[in-house]
């Protein structure tokens, strides 16, 4: 709690102080002497005085400070005032009327020029007013030239919605044909400046500009008009002509006096006469409709025929204002043209269709000749794979009773010729079934361990005769091929390394490339030139047989060339002279793999043996080649049922009343019955036999049908170690 009440004036506040003094000192005097609490309350009146002048003091100063900051209040006041007064002078000066308005859009101040061409406004215009009602008094004042339909209060609207924007400029009608144009400009504290200019004789020396230049423009227009070699009629939105050239009055024939400035367009449209006919496109009717339309209008193009012999093509185009133009062309020699065209046309594709007929027919009859061929192909091959097959089994036969070496010798060498006569109508006939557009593959997932295993067994004897190392690198990969053709690409590719290599090794092997698998075939022959790279698919051609001491057929990788490309699986070749080759298939993988089949292992028992003692059937059309079989067979100590069809086979096994141990039979019996059929009569009969049906059909579908029965199939001409091997297979499955 304060003594002094702050809010008196310094001298009252010294007297109260003073009062307090001598009463504490009056206190002090007339206190006890024997009490040490008087003392005490002198010190404090003494420290209490002290303060008291310090406090004085600096009230003192406080006072000169603020007689001090009255002072410079007055001298910024008065600089203030002058320089409002200078501004006020200055924008007195400015030649256009001006306006400030502050942040909250209240007007500040303004000169004498400021809306003075407002008259009845300018009583208003004081320090304070609003901006939205200076715009309300402007846009009820008498000398302010409203838009034709526009109100008062939508000017004042759309006045608003401009002051809102950050930069406005635009000019103002007012009355007696004089203008303004009103600009504002943002200040730094959010106010606006707003600046009234008098344009009235910019616009009017632009309206002289503009109707010089229009006059200019017209006379252009008129003779670019009267330039063209098109009639051009213009029109304005209420279909009143304003301009024209000479040229549509003389292709429509309209009398030049009919052609003025305002005639309507139905009235130059009646003066077309009967003989105007509307073709391609639209009618009088439609074309007058059109004209008069108030919307927008889609562009237009007809044509009239004019007399039966002038053809004129019109076109119609809307304009910005509303109006629309017409334009006539004669297009009379055009159309003429145009129709000896067709007549032309006409005739050329009757020539083309007669000679696509011609083609069509030559055609079919390449293409019967090369169905022809095939077939001619396919039974000749069939026909010769017979006769073929006996030879090679009666000469199979015979080198397992000659002691002579020498007459072994002259045996092995015919068997080598019919081998190499039996690989010629093979090679031909993949040949002709690869060039069929009937050929049809049995793509699907096959393990590649089952195409590799049965080849390295194979060709393995062919490397060993030769000399060479033949290594087969394992795969665990599935991919989607058709199994056969995929086994015959790789074993033709093995062959021809096989065959041009002397000496080295032969590798096979896969690589996964991506989304497919490579196999490889790699040797260390004597290797291929760039030249030649590019022709050593073609059929029968064959490199300098220097390079190897088999000629070779010059079929196989022709065969592999065409059965790549006929599954899809891209085919490389790498090869340099002297170092080797190297030739890649691309298959794909299969998405899902299965685990590799290991491939049946053949039977390494001595022929006789296993097989002594065995009844076979053997079913055969062909006398000749049933003949030599049953030869071969017996040799090996088998006893041999013959039959010539499937009539005898049947007859023979019911009055011998045996089931034999094993049964051959040919495919193709005849009489309607086939050696399928034939089993599965006998099996009937008998219950399940061993079988190997024999045939030279090397058909997808065959292979199908034998492996959905469970039956071997034997291709002919027989191979005897095939033979012996079913034979063991069967006497090794007989526990007796």
């Amino acid at each position: 709690m304060s003594l002094i009440n702050p809010s008196d004036s310094l001298e009252r506040q010294n007297e109260k102080l003073i009062k307090i003094t001598e009463a504490l000192m009056r206190r002090v005097e007339y206190g006890t002497a024997q009490s040490g609490a008087a003392y005490a309350q002198f010190e404090r009146a003494a420290l209490l005085e002290r303060r008291v002048r310090e406090r004085t003091l600096e009230l003192e100063r406080t006072l000169d400070l603020l007689h001090e900051s009255n002072a410079q209040l007055a001298l910024a006041n008065q600089e203030t005032e002058a320089a409002r007064r200078n501004l006020a002078d200055a924008i007195e000066t400015v030649s256009e009327g001006f306006a400030l308005f502050d942040g909250d859009d209240d007007l500040v101040m303004c000169n004498s020029r400021f809306c003075r061409d407002f008259r009845d406004t300018t009583r208003d215009l004081r320090p304070g007013l609003a901006f939205e009602g200076y715009v309300e008094r402007i846009s009820r004042s008498r000398y302010l030239a409203l838009p034709e339909g526009v109100t008062p209060e939508a000017w004042a609207e759309q006045r608003i919605r401009r002051h809102k924007d950050r930069r406005v400029m635009f000019n103002v009608q007012l009355a007696h044909d004089r203008w303004l144009q009103v600009s504002e400009h943002r200040t730094a504290n959010g106010g606006t400046v707003v600046l009234q200019t008098d344009v009235t004789d910019i616009i009017r020396l632009e309206r002289q500009e503009r109707t010089r230049l229009k006059d200019k423009q017209a006379r252009m227009i008129r003779a670019t008009l009267d330039h063209l070699n098109q009639g051009v009629a213009i029109f304005d939105e209420n279909a009143r002509l304003v301009g024209w050239n000479a040229k549509i009055g003389t292709l429509l024939s309209i009398p030049a006096r009919r052609l003025h400035i305002g005639a309507s367009f139905q009235s130059l449209l009646d003066q077309l006469g009967d003989d105007f006919d509307f073709t391609r496109g639209i009618d009088r009717a439609g074309f007058g409709h059109w004209a008069r339309s108030e919307g927008p209008r889609d562009p237009i193009s007809f044509e009239v025929r004019h007399g039966g012999i002038q053809t004129l093509q019109i076109f119609g185009r809307g304009m910005p204002d509303r109006g629309f133009v017409i334009s006539c062309t004669d297009v009379t020699a055009e159309r003429e043209a145009a129709a000896k065209l067709y007549e032309m046309n006409e005739i050329l594709e009757q020539r083309v269709m007669e000679r696509t007929l011609e083609l069509e027919d030559a055609l079919s009859a390449a293409e019967r000749a090369n169905a022809s061929k095939s077939r001619f192909v396919a039974a000749a091959s069939h026909d010769l794979l017979q006769p073929l097959s006996a030879a090679k089994l009666f000469i199979s036969s015979l080198s397992d009773r000659l002691v002579d070496d020498s007459d072994a010798a002259v045996l092995a060498k015919a068997e080598s010729a019919l081998t190499s006569a039996e690989q010629l109508i093979d090679a031909l006939l993949d040949i002709s079934k690869l060039e069929s557009d009937a050929l049809r593959f049995d793509v699907r997932p096959v393990a590649l361990a089952e195409i590799l295993g049965p080849l390295r067994d194979e060709m393995g004897m062919l490397a060993a005769a030769k000399g060479l190392s033949l290594r087969i690198v394992e795969s665990t990969l599935t991919v989607e091929t058709d199994p056969a053709y995929l086994r015959r690409i790789v074993q033709n590719l093995m062959a021809n390394a096989i065959r041009y290599t002397t000496r080295g090794r032969v590798v096979v092997g896969v690589r996964r490339n991506g989304g497919s698998a490579r196999i490889e075939v790699w040797d260390t022959g004597p290797g291929i030139a760039e030249a030649d790279q590019g022709t050593i698919f073609e059929e029968f051609k064959r490199l300098d047989t220097r390079a190897s001491s088999n000629d070779g057929l010059g079929l196989g990788l022709a065969i592999v060339e065409r059965a790549c490309a006929r599954l899809g699986h891209p085919l490389g070749l790498w090869s340099e002279p002297g170092r080797g080759s190297c030739f890649m298939v691309n298959v794909p993988v299969a998405h899902a793999e299965t685990p590799a089949t290991p491939p049946r292992a053949r039977s390494a028992r001595p022929k006789g043996l296993a097989q002594a003692g065995m009844i076979v059937l053997l079913v055969e059309n062909d006398a000749q080649l049933r003949r030599a079989i049953s030869i071969l067979v017996e040799s090996w100590g088998v006893n041999v049922i013959e039959a010539e069809d499937a009539e005898t086979a049947l007859q023979l096994l019911a009055d011998l009343e045996i089931a034999p141990d094993a049964m051959l039979l040919d495919h193709q019996l005849g009489r309607g019955m086939t050696g399928v059929e034939l089993y599965e009569v006998i099996t009937g009969m008998l219950g399940p036999l061993p079988c190997a049906v024999i045939s030279a059909d090397r058909s997808p579908h065959l292979r199908q049908l034998c492996k959905g029965v469970g039956l071997d199939l034997l291709q002919k001409p027989l191979d005897r170690h095939k033979l012996i091997q079913f034979l063991d297979m069967v006497a090794a499955a007989d526990p007796g």
